[in-house]
């Protein structure tokens, strides 16, 4: 993720913070600094980090859990907003995601459990409210804070854990993609009581948070939609066909004359024999040009994409693209040159274009042969 710095690397996986996570603690700080004073402020600031650090050990359950499931987490990175744990990709078996999901809420018991019952923390009703007083018990808030994690995220809401708990569960019956309908329909729907509650009472953080939920059941809902589509689907059927390349030779000025010649957005670089190098993004284009590199090589703006065979199924030019957090993905012939490329954008317009065919409710439904997108 962009504008974030890394802290270290713990079981396998970079733990990151966001800029903007600073731009929290300025705010905390200047706030408690008007009301407390400084001792109060440097308090608050130290209590938000303890909270952030809990946070970043729950993301880091869900990663040993993972990973006991041969799943990579490659980063977690630390949000004003929370945490976020990127995992290659979530198991399809639903206990596996079970014990994923729950991971997490279970490193928050523990703290919690260490908090009262080891160091003595005193804990009741009571407590939640003072929260945000720095004069009160630091552990007992800490430890609020814990079961706090716990009762949030078991909300049957994506992309909190509940919501993996509940998708998980009416996978056993219904299968994963009719589960993922479901369970981001509720999910949809507790948004909408999330928003209704927040409107009325002049809460602006519980109405961001319905907008977050809301998008996030969409996403997961359409996720598993496309990763079932391309199941079905070889990714000849999805890449784009027509499309200028860019050799070694060229220089960042031609991938930007290209850029403006043509209507795509990204351009493969293929060497002497045709074999894929890599892709020059319109991003990558742009920031050489503003830092006046027309003339360096457009090699020195590459970035590495993952390559599937030509006759694969288009789920696995999808996973390639996850795993590696790229830009796009290559279709390649059995002498490895290019044929093609698949990219998150053409993936869009097929799952509106499989969208728009589905049959009726009741009918049967097959997949569509898409024509290829050309650029």
């Amino acid at each position: 993720m962009s504008w974030s710095i890394t802290l270290g690397r713990i079981a396998g996986s970079e733990i990151r913070i966001h800029l903007t996570f600073f731009l929290l603690l300025l705010w905390i700080g200047i706030i408690h600094l008007q009301t407390d004073g400084v001792e109060g402020a440097i308090e608050a600031i130290a209590f938000i980090c303890a909270v952030f650090a809990c946070v970043a050990l729950h993301e880091l359950g869900h990663a040993i859990a993972a990973k006991r499931y041969g799943i990579k987490t490659p980063d977690i990175t630390l949000l004003p907003i929370g945490g976020l744990a990127r995992l290659e990709r979530m198991p399809e078996n639903p206990g596996q995601e079970i014990v994923i999901a729950v991971a997490g809420p279970m490193v928050n018991v523990v703290i919690a459990a260490i908090l009262i019952l080891v160091l003595g923390a005193r804990f009741d009703a009571e407590t939640f409210q003072t929260i945000e007083n720095p004069a009160a018990d630091f552990a007992a808030r800490l430890a609020a804070v814990n079961i706090f994690l716990v009762l949030f995220n078991a909300i049957p809401a994506f992309p909190m854990d509940g919501g993996r708990v509940f998708r998980a569960l009416l996978a056993m019956r219904l299968g994963r993609v009719n589960a993922t309908r479901v369970a981001a329909r509720t999910g949809q729907a507790l948004a909408f009581g999330f928003g209704f509650l927040g409107l009325m009472a002049g809460n602006p953080i519980l109405v961001f948070i319905a907008i977050f939920v809301y998008l996030a059941a969409g996403a997961e809902a359409d996720d598993v939609e496309m990763t079932a589509v391309g199941r079905a689907m070889p990714v000849d059927d999805a890449m784009i066909t027509s499309f200028e390349t860019l050799s070694a030779r060229d220089t960042v000025e031609a991938a930007a004359d290209a850029l403006i010649r043509t209507t795509q957005h990204e351009f493969p670089l293929v060497d002497g024999a045709g074999a894929p190098r890599g892709i020059i993004t319109r991003n990558a284009i742009i920031e050489a040009m503003r830092t006046n590199a027309a003339n360096a090589p457009a090699l020195d703006w590459l970035v590495a994409i993952p390559s599937v065979h030509r006759g694969e199924t288009l789920a696995r030019a999808i996973t390639a693209m996850r795993e590696k957090a790229a830009p796009a993905v290559a279709v390649t012939d059995k002498d490895n040159r290019l044929l093609g490329y698949v990219t998150p954008e053409n993936l869009s317009e097929l799952m509106m274009v499989h969208t728009e065919k589905k049959p009726p409710s009741g009918g049967t439904s097959s997949v569509p042969q898409v024509k290829k997108r050309e650029a």
